[in-house]
């Protein structure tokens, strides 16, 4: 970046979101790191210094939403990058997936991620970019993972169609869809045994990706360098999209035996 941007990284805490801030910084970017956990929020931001402020967001709840974009512009003056990396997952077959389970998951993943594009169109500056991070399943069906699927597939298309609206103001959003990265997300994934196994011999690379190497392509979009690319998904995830999605399901029953 050849000069100093203001940032938003929504899910900054952890995984991802934290790679992204500390990538944006290094930049030389003025990130704002807002996650729904506070405290993790400020603890996090306290550990760049004054390049990076906190902010409390829930993304199921617009007050918030709005709240952190107006107080940003109101801080900052402006908004030249914003990143969503907010999500979870909730997974279960169709037939056994509790409604209140299903609910959540599209809440957070995919009512959102529209939260989040909804504000960012109202507070950014011409010419920003908008990050939204989807994943290998918003194109690659799980069984089990259906409303995560649901949810990112759905993120994919607001991706487009956020970009069609906003090019007028050649504001560009685009969407990168990770593979399995080692994060906090899926820590849990360990305890099934050989299920981060058959992720891995189903990514042609042999291995999983770092948040670090998302939150690279996230500082790329940001910058001019991306200035004439808008509406993409772009595929970081080892090649896995070119195979199949792991027996998750079978994985867990076969523990539970």
């Amino acid at each position: 970046m050849s000069e100093r941007k203001v940032a938003i990284v929504v899910g900054g805490a952890s995984g991802i979101g934290l790679a992204t801030v500390a990538a944006l910084a290094r930049e030389g970017a003025a990130v704002v790191l807002a996650d729904v956990n506070e405290s993790a929020a400020r603890d996090r931001a306290a550990e760049f210094g004054a390049a990076v402020t906190a902010a409390n967001v829930d993304v199921t709840d617009e007050g918030t939403v709005a709240r952190l974009f107006t107080d940003t512009v109101a801080e900052h003056g402006r908004i030249d990058t914003v990143v969503n990396c907010a999500g979870l997952t909730l997974p279960g077959a169709i037939a056994d997936l509790e409604l209140a389970a299903w609910q959540t998951t599209i809440d957070v993943c995919q009512t959102g991620t529209f939260l989040v594009l909804k504000h960012a169109a109202r507070h950014v500056s011409d010419g920003a970019s908008v990050v939204c991070i989807a994943s290998l399943n918003g194109r690659q069906p799980a069984a089990g993972m259906a409303a995560y699927c649901a949810a990112k597939a759905a993120v994919l298309m607001l991706t487009e169609v956020a970009a069609m609206e906003l090019a007028s103001r050649k504001i560009r959003v685009n969407a990168i869809s990770p593979g399995l990265v080692d994060t906090p997300l899926v820590a849990g994934l360990s305890v099934v045994p050989g299920l981060l196994d058959e992720y891995i011999e189903n990514t042609p690379l042999g291995r999983s990706g770092t948040a670090e190497e998302i939150a690279e392509m996230v500082v790329f979009l940001a910058s001019d360098k991306a200035g004439w690319m808008t509406g993409a998904a772009i595929d970081l995830n080892g090649g896995a999209h070119t195979r199949r999605y792991p027996d998750v399901l079978g994985k867990i029953a076969a523990l539970a035996q």
